[in-house]
């Protein structure tokens, strides 16, 4: 029997500092820790992904950026790092993948670089994570025509709310132009705290708006100062501290993404 096609997440929002690449991290390890074979791939120049996961890109080795770019000098095999956690790899970024952008502009089938690359690796993994900078490029362009979902973090803030309607249309136009198959497979609130008022109103407009209610996920990542402190210390937080209720959030986030097969 063949293999079945792994799901490949985009984790997305156009606005920073939202929790996604957080998201990236932990919800990738928590998926490890319900049996899954997890590939994080890191296309983000800032390359937090890459260096939250414990991962010191050796200066010899390709990184992704010698994957997609002009140049096309490696494979994704080359850029690989297998993380201190069985069943989590990562595909590495690099500050050079900045200049990927300008590289490309006039590449050939450019939107489909990182979709050729991972083609290869699919057959070895249950779910890849595909983290993404935070603003709408020719990268998050590559990694929105190679995903067949789109997971958004939304921190529980007026500013990230009212940045929604531009994803969503951005992810319209993708699903219309290059990637028909891609799909949103859900909203998840981050940053929530119950003691203050703007977090619960902003959950409820997301309760209450048509457009991103049946979207939402039942889970909220609550505001917890040990997922900020396990990406200091490189870890996941479901293995940095598993009784925190960061760790708790993530292993619920997991669960439900499961349920949630697309």
């Amino acid at each position: 029997m063949a293999k079945k096609r792994p799901r490949i997440v985009a984790v997305a929002n156009e606005k920073g500092g939202v929790g996604k690449t957080a998201m990236v991290i932990n919800l990738g390890a928590a998926l490890v820790k319900e049996g899954k074979k997890v590939l994080v791939v890191d296309m983000d120049p800032q390359h937090n992904a890459t260096s939250g996961l414990g991962i010191a890109v050796e200066e010899e080795r390709p990184s992704i950026y010698d994957v997609i770019s002009g140049e096309n000098t490696a494979s994704a095999a080359d850029a690989l790092y297998s993380s201190k956690w069985p069943g989590l790899d990562v595909l590495a970024s690099h500050p050079d993948l900045a200049g990927a952008e300008v590289e490309l502009v006039d590449a050939e089938d450019r939107e489909n670089r990182l979709k050729n690359a991972l083609q290869p690796l699919s057959a070895s993994y249950d779910v890849m994570i595909l983290d993404t900078p935070p603003s709408l490029s020719l990268l998050t362009i590559n990694v929105f025509a190679c995903a067949t979902e789109v997971l958004v973090p939304c921190q529980t803030h007026p500013y990230a709310f009212n940045a929604l309607e531009d994803l969503f249309d951005t992810i319209f136009d993708v699903q219309e132009e290059i990637n028909p198959q891609l799909s949103i497979t859900g909203l998840v609130p981050t940053f929530f705290d119950q003691r203050m008022r703007v977090c619960r109103t902003i959950l409820d407009r997301l309760r209450s708006d048509e457009r991103y209610r049946p979207l939402l996920f039942d889970v909220c990542i609550r505001s917890n100062v040990t997922i900020a402190a396990s990406a200091d210390a490189g870890k996941p937080v479901v293995f940095y501290r598993s009784t925190s209720y960061g760790a708790q959030d993530y292993k619920s986030l997991a669960r439900e993404f499961l349920r949630k097969a697309v």
